[in-house]
């Protein structure tokens, strides 16, 4: 075996759905485990995985509509029930479902007397109503309701002037609820296996239905991982002002593109944390500045009964535990 380097089996963290429900047209829940973890590792993923739960992925809303000869949001139509500003609000509570991006056009023609739904919402076919009996509007009078609409897919909220009353071009602006994930609960359970403390993290997901639960979990996973790759990709910049790429700079337990369960890694990349000794010992080293596997290579049994606090039995552990995972036993034995 090369001096240089180990092989090391590592068990890759697996994802499960344990459960999935449907409450209502318009609250999915599902639940999810994702195990084994490193101590400390679980709780790093399941605040990083909310955030971005709650706040990247992408859904769909209708945020323009327009009335026939109205120009202010506060009007009353006469025959109608409600005000351009309450259906106005009705509208945004519309939850929709789409894969296209841009703007899309939809419309409404309803003759009355009739309680007008989102079902009554003519739409594109890249467009998917998820509830169709959100509440519009009430026309108690043999009138027409015309409008139209735009739609769009988006992130985040969009929260227009309210000073703005009067619109050039008839359309009014709604308030934009890109958010198809309603809630995110995260917590974690800790076991002690094989001398080491491992965790498993517990992900609960609630979406309005415009995505799935599994869904928004794929595509937050996508944006998160898009969010680190310029660090992997990040150039270094010479004395002369020019980049390039360090190519011997590799992650240490580059987890998510192991494609075996077996991984060739550097001894000076590889960290003792890695080595999952007991707390005494790990603080004993630390103290002693022995941070990677290199340095650790570079003690013989009798130096390293000369640490403090350092044992003849905790030495023994050491190597041990180092022969355990390939690696010759650093100098001649205790």
């Amino acid at each position: 075996m090369n001096q240089n380097e180990i092989s090391v089996s590592i068990k890759i963290p697996e994802l499960k759905c344990v459960e999935s429900r449907t409450e209502s047209k318009r609250l999915h829940y599902g639940r999810f485990t994702l195990s084994p973890l490193r101590k400390g590792q679980a709780n790093t993923i399941g605040s990083a995985i909310r955030r971005v739960l709650l706040g990247e992925v992408e859904g769909t809303c209708i945020t323009r509509a327009k009335f026939n000869n109205i120009s202010n949001e506060y009007s009353a139509i006469i025959g109608i029930e409600e005000s351009i500003h309450e259906i106005l609000m009705n509208l945004k509570e519309i939850v929709l479902r789409s894969d296209a991006y841009g703007i899309r056009e939809g419309s409404i023609h309803v003759v009355g007397p009739k309680k007008v739904t989102a079902e009554d919402i003519i739409l594109p076919p890249s467009v998917r109503i998820i509830d169709t009996t959100q509440h519009i509007a009430n026309i108690n009078k043999s009138i027409t309701l015309d409008m139209s609409l735009q739609i769009e897919k988006g992130r985040g909220y969009i929260i227009q002037n309210p000073n703005n009353s009067n619109y050039k071009d008839e359309f009014f602006p709604i308030d934009a609820v890109f958010v198809p994930v309603q809630n995110v609960n995260y917590s974690i359970h800790s076991y002690w296996n094989e001398n080491e403390t491992q965790e498993i993290l517990f992900l609960e997901i609630w979406t309005n239905g415009g995505l799935a639960p599994k869904e928004a979990l794929d595509e937050a996973s996508r944006n998160l991982i898009d969010f680190f790759l310029p660090f992997l990709n990040a150039k270094e910049e010479n004395s002369d002002g020019t980049n390039s790429l360090n190519d011997n700079i590799t992650p240490s337990l580059p987890i998510s593109h192991i494609s075996t369960n077996t991984k060739r890694i550097v001894f000076n990349q590889m960290y003792i944390d890695q080595l999952n000794f007991s707390t005494r010992i790990y603080n004993c080293l630390k103290k002693a500045n022995i941070n990677t596997v290199s340095d650790l290579l570079n003690y013989s049994g009798k130096d390293l009964m000369k640490i403090k606090h350092l044992g003849e039995q905790s030495v023994k552990e050491i190597l041990e535990l180092i022969r355990n995972i390939g690696i010759d036993s650093p100098g001649n034995p205790v």
